[in-house]
């Protein structure tokens, strides 16, 4: 179980410093032009005149947050075969790793 554990948390850290960089799918493939907000916000116009952006959807906070609270919920909970503990923790680390995920991206295009 540990080394699940171990080689799970691993898996979280290195798969998003693997992952390119790269323009979303829906401009990449059209050539749609990029514009640039004063804030920053990279966005584009679709086929149907409507502003598209990218805005994260917190699936990298739902992965790192649910195997941190995993190995928290595993140290806290002493009693037992600790199964109890680690779930918990991954479910409460997961709802939490991704809120704050979403939470952090002011991307509001509409």
């Amino acid at each position: 179980m540990r080394k699940a554990i171990l080689a799970a948390t691993m898996m979280a850290l290195t798969l998003p410093a693997t992952v390119a960089v790269s323009a979303p799918a829906e401009a990449r493939d059209r050539g749609h032009r990029y514009y640039k907000t004063d804030n920053g916000i990279r966005y584009w116009r679709g086929n149907d005149g409507r502003y598209r952006c990218k805005k994260s959807n917190g699936t990298t906070g739902l992965l790192i947050g649910g195997v941190a609270g995993a190995l928290a919920g595993r140290a806290i909970d002493t009693r037992g075969d600790r199964t109890v503990g680690t779930l918990l923790g991954a479910a409460g680390g997961a709802v939490l790793g991704r809120e704050i995920d979403r939470g952090g991206s002011s991307a509001r295009c509409r």
